[in-house]
């Protein structure tokens, strides 16, 4: 029988190859599960990542659109951002959504958890079902040219399933609301 807690790496040097206010990224000499040597490159995330599904009573959502630098392209995401270590994560999707969309939301339902890419990183994160929603004035960072687009519930669902949306926080919890909610969106309201 396998012992899940048992750590089959050894880790014999790890130092700091690069480190900024959002990340840190170690290259680390290891031994593998096997025995033999190896290196890893770990990168570290100093914020969570936080993703908010916004649904107005008529089951519609809400989309950012942004040129992604990291992707070299344009991106629509679900509304998103980081949020500080020690902060508390439900604190950090109420700035966001109001950050990027204008909106507030009088109800927040936790829909997941989630560590992205976790062969090279720790990053995690979290998103939440934002429902009973009041429209403000979006107040975008100076990093953030973020265009908005409301639509139905079924058409982000859409997007993701034809490869439109391919932020891995944004499907996850577009599909898992769906999974919950689906064609009964107005009525869970």
């Amino acid at each position: 029988m396998h012992d899940e807690t048992l750590n089959p790496w050894k880790t014999l040097n790890s130092e700091i190859a690069y480190d900024n206010p959002w990340i840190q990224v170690t290259h680390r000499e290891v031994l593998n599960p096997a025995g033999n040597p190896g290196i890893y490159g770990v990168v570290h995330f100093k914020n969570t990542a936080i993703g908010i599904v916004p649904l107005d009573e008529e089951g519609y959502t809400w989309l950012v659109g942004q040129y992604r630098y990291t992707l070299g392209r344009y991106c629509w995401e679900i509304p998103e951002g980081g949020g500080p270590v020690g902060t508390p994560p439900l604190d950090s999707a109420r700035r966001e959504l109001l950050e990027e969309t204008g909106l507030s939301a009088e109800r927040w339902t936790p829909l997941l958890e989630i560590h992205p890419s976790n062969s090279v990183t720790d990053e995690y994160g979290i998103a939440y079902l934002a429902e009973g929603l009041t429209q403000g004035h979006a107040e975008p960072e100076e990093t953030e040219q973020l265009q908005l687009r409301r639509l139905p519930l079924r058409e982000a669902v859409d997007m993701v399933l034809r490869g439109e949306i391919t932020d891995a926080l944004s499907m996850a919890a577009l599909l898992k609301v769906w999974v919950l909610y689906g064609t009964n969106a107005v009525q869970h309201l």
